[in-house]
Parts: C-alpha cells; structure tokens; sequence
C-alpha cells in the first residue's frame, strides 16, 4: 500500500539523515532514481530542492511534505494529497523526536563519557560528507546540462548566476531572503 511505503520511506530518511534538512537530499536522490517507487525524477528534486530551499521552514520536513503531497494526490486527488503530504512529514519527523526523548533521558548519565563524546566527533565528518554530496549534486543539476562537450555541457546563464552569487554571498553580508528573492527574479528573467 502507498502510504505505509511512503511512511517507511521518509521514516528511514528521518531516521538517518543525520544534520538536518540537506542531509534528506540523498536519501530524496535515492527515491527519484529507485525504480519501483517512481515519485519524482531528479529533475523535478531539483526543482523541489529550489522551492524548499526558498520557502519557510526546514529544507527536510518541506520535501518530506512536498513528495507527500504529491504522491497523495496521485493516489487519491486532494484527500489523498493532504493524507500523503500529512504521513511523509510525520514520519520524517517522527524518528528524531524519539530520538531526543531517549537522548533526553539519557544524557545526563552519559555527558561525561570519553566513547560518547568521541563518537559524536566522529559523526561530524560524515555529515560533512553527506551534505557536500548534496552540494555537488546540485551545482550538477543547476549548472550543467545533458549536452556533450565542454561548453554544451555548462548552463552558461546558470553558471554565471551561481558565480556572481557565490562571491556576493560570501562578500557582502545581506539577508538570505534578499539572495532568494532576487535569485528568483533573475531565474524567471532567465527562462523567458
């Protein structure tokens, strides 16, 4: 049945997408390239990564309910997408609340101890790893295209877009939702 799959899904992907929102994004790759689920492509993940990433709340639980909601209405018009878009988040969600209620408990018995605190130095490279995967699958998606040689490979708008993006973010300090909201202008200025 699809929602107790979409459940498990996004339940394994709340379970070990360890760093928060970007770390869902190779799990949510892996869900567009797996066959047998046939949700969404990778082209449409990136078009969803941009909308989650420009919208309020966490990238993680805006995807969980995204897929959801469409998987849902594939199944089931607008109930279906409500109730879909409802067990995708919650079942993304649901693995770290238990997990904080068990760390909750048992933090104050295990502060102080060397393997704990060595094992959560340990994790960080690999969230680290996880989300420049995500990176590199988006500067993939963003930039390039399906072309063969080198230039027909580059978007060259998008390169160009990401390049002076690239410099402006790390050089003059204004708010993300500026760089959101003048990126979206650029990219509807762009595909006219």
């Amino acid at each position: 049945m699809i929602w107790i799959r979409l459940f498990i899904e996004f339940f394994k992907t709340g379970l070990f997408a360890i760093g928060g929102g970007l770390a869902t994004i190779p799990f949510l790759r892996s869900m567009a390239t797996d066959p047998s689920l046939n949700w969404f492509d990778e082209k449409l993940l990136g078009n969803m990564i941009a909308v989650g990433e420009s919208t309020p709340g966490p990238i993680g639980v805006n995807m969980a309910t995204y897929v959801g909601y469409t998987v849902g209405y594939d199944h089931g018009g607008t109930l279906g997408a409500l109730l879909g878009g409802f067990i995708a988040t919650f079942a993304l969600v649901l693995p770290s609340v238990i997990i904080i209620l068990i760390v909750a408990k048992l933090l104050q018995a295990f502060k102080e101890n060397k393997y704990i605190s060595r094992s959560f130095y340990a994790i960080r490279p690999a969230v680290t790893g996880m989300i420049a995967t995500a990176a590199v699958t988006m500067i993939k998606s963003g930039v390039f295209t399906n072309g063969t040689g080198f230039i027909r490979a580059i978007n060259i708008k998008a390169a160009i877009l990401f390049a002076v993006l690239l410099f402006f973010t790390n050089k003059v300090k204004l708010h993300p939702i500026f760089y959101i909201i003048i990126s979206g202008v650029i990219g509807a200025i762009f595909s006219m």
